[in-house]
Order: C-alpha cells, then structure tokens, then sequence
C-alpha cells in the first residue's frame, strides 16, 4: 500500500547513516519505512541531491511560450481595442501559431490583462 513518506524523515534517515550514528536495522525501525525504500531514497540523494523525485515538466505542454505571451502583451498594448480573433490572426501569421481564441483571453488574463486595464491603455 502506498504511503507518503515526509521529506525531512528521508533526509534524517540518510543523514543518520551517512554519517555513521545508527547501523541500518535501527534507522529503518525508526524512520518505519523499507530497506528498498530507504535505499532508493538514498540513490536519488546521491544522485540529485535531494530526497524526492522531480518531475521534469509535470501536465500538459503549454502552446504559448514566453516570448508569444510578451508579443501578445505589446500588441494590446500598442491597440488594445483589437478583438481576440484579431489577436489570433496576428498570431498565425506573424508567429506561426495556431491556437484558440479561449487560449489567448486564458493568457492575457493570467498575465495580469483585465478588460478594466484595457479601458485605461485605450484612453491613454
């Protein structure tokens, strides 16, 4: 059955036996998890550097990178009354990317655009 097991007890149980202060049989007794478990936690602390797994890129690929968010922000900041379908032909055809239109009013919004701050960018 599976059970998560704290990151500060890994690293405790390695520390105790890297340097020395328990034998093996009375950490595992201590700690309560497997002698697999613990020598598995003990590759990835010598291997990474840490106790736990990473994942490398955890969920979906995102469709928009960086460098698209910021165009996208410059070109409603140079005419913030374009529409989203606007947007998204600007998008195809000078970035090659295809997306939705719900994407790109996600993007705005998460990168701090609200239709209120258009308001103000249009009356400047």
């Amino acid at each position: 059955m599976f059970r998560k097991i704290s990151r500060d007890v890994k690293i405790a149980a390695v520390s105790l036996y890297e340097h020395g202060q328990l034998p093996l049989k009375d950490i595992l007794n201590c700690v309560g998890f497997s002698e697999s478990t613990f020598y598995r936690v003990l590759y990835l602390w010598r291997t990474t550097g840490d106790v736990v797994r990473h994942h490398k890129n955890p969920g979906r690929s995102r469709l928009l990178h960086f460098d698209d968010i910021k165009y996208l922000l410059r070109l409603v900041r140079h005419s913030p009354d374009w529409f989203l379908d606007e947007l998204l032909r600007l998008l195809k055809t000078n970035r090659f990317i295809s997306v939705h239109y719900t994407t790109i009013h996600r993007k705005l919004e998460r990168a701090g655009m609200s239709t209120k701050k258009l308001k103000v960018i249009a009356m400047e």
